[in-house]
């Protein structure tokens, strides 16, 4: 077997994690662990942890073979397992950049890289050529951590797929791999920076400076195409994978190795934009070296308050005018150490809005920095933004287009002399608004009417799903094979569409998710496609996990969403649905190495007779009518708690009794 063959190239230090043997075997990770308890013959850990053990990459393909599952490694997981066979994991994120400067180069000078596999001494002159190539990275490369054989594998990698992606599998890889010690942003989090942030109406993208003084893998960076990017990260590792992913994608980026606090890379820049996710918590900031910096405009950090000198640090890098984003721990807000500071930023008009994000997650802290002579402003903008991301934007830019007015959505705006107390406190929720007075108790009332209902009637909701005393393995086929053999035919919406006006109903993205009726509205294209009843609609993006058979006819199929028009006679399409959504959920089939998209062709499917078909269909679709309904119920359960809150601290409440 040629993928055998591969492995023992590798070396027998290749391992893998219960992630890399479900893409490996192309089944779920439960399946993995499944295997791991019913079969006494399925290899043991040779290391990790217990939480994460890593297996032995040829044990794990003979117990494949031996046991009859098929299984193909890709080129990219060939290149993955080969990077991490060439060192210890304190290496591999050295060993990952090493690969990227490589890509870089190749994307660079092609045909350099041609000449050079052709050579006598590949070696020799690719460290030569490379170096040359990639001079503009952070730190220098040290081009033996990889053999020759290893960069012909990744060059065969980005020669079928494009080097970025390529190198955006590896970094996916990587982060997967050292979850525990790298700190990634939420993707929405950082997309709604870069939108808030991003240049201001009428300035072009190419005009706007962009710095991220904490930059780490350059996750808060990648969304501004166009403008001029800077970055800085006391990793050094980091900073050179953060350089390759945006060099990699033709930004014109500059990032310095260092730490910005006591080796401020940018001394004397000022950026029209500053994007910050900084280190939480640390107290080995440089507080004794630091004390007289003049970049404490607003008060000398407390020695605890490290999040306050990267605050300070942003303003003092942004200019007269620009606008600063910077994730702070929800704590910051309130804590009496940092309270002095807290009052100097609302004095001076620099703080203009603290956003409160869902799950859990940091404050997000907008501040801007004041021009010379302005006056400031008398209000600070509060949102609590824990029920969803989807409105602040449009909160932001109302407050920013007037102060003093009340915004929509989830935000209220507070005049800054009342929270110049002794406690200073910017915890959005302390200043969320009370109901009115004649809405409060009947709205309450309403609410919890609805949400008894709905809970009372959630135990006739269950699925009719038994267990099986032992798990049934099933013959399966693939998409692509159905779709050869004309059992199913795909359609691709568009990547982009306008659905706020015309008269067509367009299924959205977010309908699909809540099984909500087509939202969103377009006008007639010969280009756009027309769903039919029984056709079955899933999401392009891996981990978003939605799909369903469509049962009214007539709406346009919305961007970013794939169309499945099924034979009736031969196919359920509940219950296709039902494996696409478990695809989409698990991210186990991809478009390409790397990427965030399904590809469906590749999603396996049982091979059963049509009556049994419509039984699992028929199991699918009420496992989303119960999602559906636990959506609505929580989302009742959650008004009702606020509502609670806010009329018994509001006096329109009271407990029984």
């Amino acid at each position: 077997m040629a993928e055998q063959g591969d492995a023992k190239r590798m070396g027998h230090d290749a391992t893998l994690n219960a992630g890399d043997i479900a893409r490996l075997a192309d089944v779920g990770r439960a399946a993995v662990s499944n295997w791991r308890r019913r079969y006494d013959d399925f290899p043991q850990p040779v290391g990790g942890t217990a939480a994460s053990p890593l297996f032995s990459l040829p044990e794990v393909e003979d117990w494949l073979r031996r046991n009859g599952k098929s299984y193909e490694m890709s080129l990219g997981d060939r290149a993955w397992q080969g990077l991490r066979a060439s060192g210890d994991d304190l290496r591999l994120g050295d060993l990952v950049g090493c690969a990227g400067a490589f890509l870089l180069y190749l994307r660079r000078d092609p045909e350099s890289w041609n000449s050079v596999a052709r050579s006598r001494e590949p070696a020799k002159r690719l460290h030569q050529a490379a170096a040359a190539a990639t001079a503009d990275l952070p730190v220098p490369v040290d081009w033996s951590l990889i053999d020759i054989r290893l960069y012909r594998l990744i060059a065969d990698l980005a020669s079928e797929h494009g080097p970025l992606p390529a190198f955006e599998l590896l970094c996916e890889r990587y982060v997967e791999a050292h979850s525990r010690q790298l700190s990634v942003t939420r993707a929405d989090v950082a997309a709604l920076m870069a939108r808030i942030a991003g240049p201001a109406p009428g300035v072009a993208a190419g005009a706007t400076t962009v710095l991220d003084p904490a930059c780490g893998v350059g996750g808060l960076l990648l969304p501004f195409t166009g403008a001029r990017v800077l970055g800085q990260e006391s990793s050094e590792t980091a900073a050179l994978l953060a350089a390759v992913r945006l060099l990699l994608r033709d930004t014109r980026a500059r990032i310095v190795a260092g730490d910005s606090l006591r080796q401020d890379g940018f001394a004397g820049l000022h950026a029209d934009v500053v994007v910050c996710d900084p280190p939480f918590n640390e107290r080995a900031w440089g507080y004794e070296e630091l004390t007289g910096d003049p970049r404490w405009e607003y008060g000398l950090p407390p020695r605890g308050e490290s999040e306050l000198a990267w605050v300070q640090h942003c303003l003092a890098r942004a200019r007269p005018g620009g606008l600063v984003a910077i994730l702070m721990p929800a704590a910051a807000a309130s804590r009496r150490p940092g309270k002095r500071i807290r009052g100097n930023l609302l004095r001076a008009g620099a703080l203009r809005a603290v956003v409160t994000l869902p799950a859990g997650g940091p404050d997000l802290w907008l501040l801007r920095r004041p021009e010379p002579g302005e006056r400031p402003s008398s209000q600070v903008l509060m949102v609590d933004a824990a029920e969803g991301l989807s409105s602040v934007e449009a909160t932001w830019r109302a407050f920013v287009a007037d102060p003093e007015a009340e915004p929509p959505g989830p935000g209220r705006t507070v005049r800054i002399i009342d929270l110049l107390d002794d406690e200073v406190d910017l915890s959005p929720a302390r200043h969320r608004p009370l109901r009115e007075e004649q809405d409060a108790a009947v709205e309450f009332g309403q609410v919890h009417d609805r949400f008894q209902a709905e809970a009372a009637s959630l135990a006739g909701a269950l699925p009719g799903i038994a267990p099986l005393a032992e798990a049934r393995e099933l013959p399966t086929t693939t998409i692509g094979e159905l779709v050869r053999a004309g059992i199913v035919t795909i359609h691709q919406g568009p990547p982009k569409m306008a659905t706020g006006m015309g008269d067509l109903p367009v299924l959205t993205a977010a309908d699909l998710v809540t099984g909500g009726p087509p939202s969103g509205l377009t006008a007639g294209d010969p280009g756009h496609i027309t769903l039919e009843a029984g056709d079955v609609v899933a999401a392009v993006a891996a981990g978003e996990g939605a799909a369903r058979a469509v049962e009214e006819a007539g709406a346009v199929l919305g961007p970013q969403l794939h169309l499945y028009r099924v034979d009736r006679d031969r196919l359920d399409p509940d219950f296709l649905a039902g494996y696409l959504r478990y695809a989409g959920a698990s991210g186990a089939t991809r478009a390409y190495p790397g990427a965030s998209r399904v590809d469906a062709r590749r999603v396996r499917v049982p091979r059963l007779p049509l009556d049994e078909q419509r039984m699992y269909g028929k199991a699918f679709r009420e496992l989303l009518a119960l999602e559906d309904r636990l959506r609505a119920t929580a989302a009742l359960g959650e008004r009702l708690v606020r509502l609670g809150f806010d009329g018994l601290v509001g006096g329109h409440l009271r407990p029984n009794g």
